[in-house]
């Protein structure tokens, strides 16, 4: 047995398997429990069917009601199961698959067969078919970055950057100023931004945790914060019955979106006061001392890249994310009817990011494989032997996200938007508190579940009825629900976006979370503090309660980043 615990790993996977066998277990134990013996159940059976017989004309009776776990507190248990166990062993897959089986198992009410078909049907199969198109435009855009290493593009836009961007800030500065200008989808910002800056950032020896990093604290929060974006429109379908114009909701809750607007302040602030601190500082100090980008994790060797053509040049590179860029908005406007008569606004307001993103994806490519051979940068056979090692980079943020997806229609049938909407419910009397408590509440929806969209669309008709009509209070409460839906997505190991930000610096998972989570803590603290002052600023200020909030918030921020600065230095 020491042996065994000598090898590397091994406590791990003993771990696993212990929870693994209990489940096993249990199940084993359900089954045995609701047994009988075959001629008594044989029995039964004829009597039931005789029963049945007779009540033909009888109406039939209502369905049977859902799982045991449905619309309690077990309904958020799989997904804290899982974000646990990763967290713990530092292991994805294997956890994100304990903690849908967990959520089979409950959705089943522990019977085997019910628990295979839950964790297939409503799991694994719902999510890939839900996920298609965002599988698609991952594996399309690994396609195009592979092209641009090929061709020597990304490897010219590095030595430029170096020439050009001379300091370490003057790096992370573009990287934001980069994703802050992608606003339209934070897919498209997360692997977009990372793909472009990559060389820029090793150039300057920032961490690859940096860079995720950066990449996510400007994508969803950017995009919640732009009228025109993918989330905008999604916070519209959302509103659609609730007797609000959702566009308007979300306009009038953007100054009251303290973490969105916050995350992009202390970007700022930490970049330009030269310092960090938690899990960060140890990968930002491995960086500029030994050179190590990654400090640890298995994206090691995955990074290690072959040289590139030396005919390549920069803009071999801005000219197709341009293009991408160009025709993805065309592409999402197309698919929401802007051609077919809506206005603007309107087309942001109905389309499908699923269906437009590799719309746009696909035409990118092909005009981009295009362009590169006739530009004598690459020839025919080299731009097709890109096309699967594209796909191949994908596939780790392809796995996750289906396992992600699957944890997701587990806590989904597990009716967790009822449970949610039972707390939201004995909390209505509190309703100066209610922003912060709203707050909170989203920000575990959102990590629990993975999925900022999924929490504001469980949240917003419950924030709409609880409020008097148009007040201030009511879009301060809604500006929390989307605020802490952004929150709880950027700390989850298991969103989509955190995923795909990995993906998109080519930094370990695990790692990126780690990093992150004392940054988005620390703004989460200032935001749930701001909203408490802005829910009493507004019975004396009305609607101009923003102005005063609004810069207190970005001054409580400073003032918490510089005592961390003092007391990291002490201990420095």
């Amino acid at each position: 047995m020491r042996k065994f615990f000598s090898i590397p790993g091994s406590r791990t996977m003993f771990a696993l398997f212990m929870v693994l066998a209990i489940t096993l277990m249990t199940m084993g134990i359900s089954v045995l429990a609701d047994g009988e013996p075959a001629a008594e159940a044989a029995a039964e059976e004829a009597a039931v069917e005789e029963i049945a017989e007779e009540a033909v004309e009888e109406p039939a009776e209502e369905e049977a009601s859902g799982p045991k776990a449905y619309g309690t507190v077990l309904s958020l248990l799989p997904p804290v199961i899982a974000i646990g166990l990763a967290l713990i062993t530092k292991e994805v897959y294997s956890s994100l698959f304990i903690g849908i089986l967990a959520g089979g198992l409950l959705a089943a009410d522990f019977n085997p067969a019910g628990t295979i078909d839950q964790v297939i049907n409503d799991g694994y199969i719902a999510a890939v078919s839900g996920s298609a198109g965002i599988f698609i435009f991952l594996v399309l855009l690994g396609m195009l970055v592979a092209l641009l290493n090929k061709t020597g593009a990304s490897a010219a836009f590095g030595k430029w950057a170096q020439a050009n961007i001379k300091t370490r800030v003057g790096a992370a500065l573009a990287t934001f100023l980069l994703g802050v200008l992608i606003f339209i989808d934070d897919y498209f910002n997360c692997l977009t931004v990372g793909s472009v800056m990559q060389p820029v950032t090793d150039s300057h020896k920032i961490s690859r945790a940096k860079l995720a990093f950066l990449i996510d604290a400007t994508a969803a929060p950017i995009c919640m914060i732009a009228p025109i974006s993918s989330w905008a429109a999604a916070v519209s379908e959302y509103a659609d019955g609730t007797g609000y114009n959702g566009l308007e909701l979300f306009i009038r809750a953007i100054p009251y979106n303290f973490y969105s607007l916050l995350t992009l302040a202390f970007i700022i602030m930490i970049t330009l006061m030269k310092f960090d601190y938690g899990p960060m500082a140890i990968h930002e100090k491995n960086a500029i001392e030994k050179g190590d980008l990654f400090t640890s994790g298995t994206e090691h060797e995955a990074v290690e890249m072959e040289k590139g053509s030396a005919k390549g040049k920069v803009m071999d590179l801005i000219i197709p994310i341009v293009v991408l860029i160009v025709i993805s908005v065309i592409g999402l406007l197309y698919v929401g009817g802007m051609f077919a008569g809506e206005t603007f606004v309107n087309a942001f307001a109905n389309t499908d990011a699923t269906v437009g993103l590799p719309w746009g994806g696909t035409i990118a490519l092909v005009i981009t494989i295009i362009y590169l051979i006739c530009r004598k940068v690459i020839s025919f056979k080299d731009a097709m032997e890109c096309i699967p090692e594209g796909f191949k980079a994908m596939v780790p943020a392809i796995l996750i996200l289906s396992c992600a997806g699957a944890l997701k229609n587990m806590t989904t049938n597990l009716g967790s938007d009822v449970f949610v909407e039972s707390i939201m419910a004995d909390a209505k009397n509190l309703q100066l508190f209610l922003p912060a408590i709203i707050f909170i509440v989203a920000c575990f929806i959102a990590f629990s579940t993975g999925t900022s969209w999924g929490t504001f669309g469980i949240l917003i008709p419950i924030v709409t009825a609880i409020f008097p009509a148009s007040s201030e209070l009511m879009y301060i409460g809604m500006s929390a629900c989307l605020a802490g839906a952004v929150c709880g997505d950027h700390c989850s190991p298991i969103s989509d976006t955190t995923i795909m930000s990995s993906a998109g610096a080519r930094c370990d998972h695990i790692n990126h979370v780690s990093t992150q989570i004392p940054y988005a803590v620390t703004v989460a603290a200032v935001s749930f503090v701001c909203y408490i002052l802005t829910a009493l600023l507004q019975i004396v200020l009305g609607s101009f309660t923003w102005l005063v909030s609004l810069p207190v918030s970005v001054g409580i921020l400073f003032v918490v980043l510089f005592v961390i600065k003092k007391k990291t230095a002490g201990k420095a």
